[in-house]
């Protein structure tokens, strides 16, 4: 993933620079972050025009592992560790 694609990912429905397919499976990472998780058939049924059924399994188990750790470290209060400190900011401004 390059650093233009890792800075869109906070406008990833209308930055130019990702793919109709990356936004696709970004908007299956959004519902699938959501609480309840609501995966629309319309979004399930294009995932499956464009993924075998191994690569939509393995898809959804990473977005699935993510979340789990996310919550998991939520709620032992775990935070990061600062290992990309500096490097990229997905929710504001780069930093350099």
């Amino acid at each position: 993933m390059t650093d233009d694609k890792l800075q869109a990912l906070h406008e990833f429905e209308t930055s130019p620079v990702l793919t109709d397919l990356e936004r696709m499976v970004l908007r299956y990472t959004v519902v699938m972050t959501n609480t309840p998780v609501d995966v629309p058939d319309e979004l399930f049924v294009r995932l499956g025009n464009e993924f075998d059924h191994r690569q939509l399994v393995e898809l959804t188990s990473c977005i699935a592992w993510e979340n789990y750790r996310a919550r998991f470290d939520h709620a032992f209060g775990i935070e990061a560790e600062g290992f990309s400190e500096g490097v990229q900011c997905t929710f504001g401004t780069p930093t350099q």
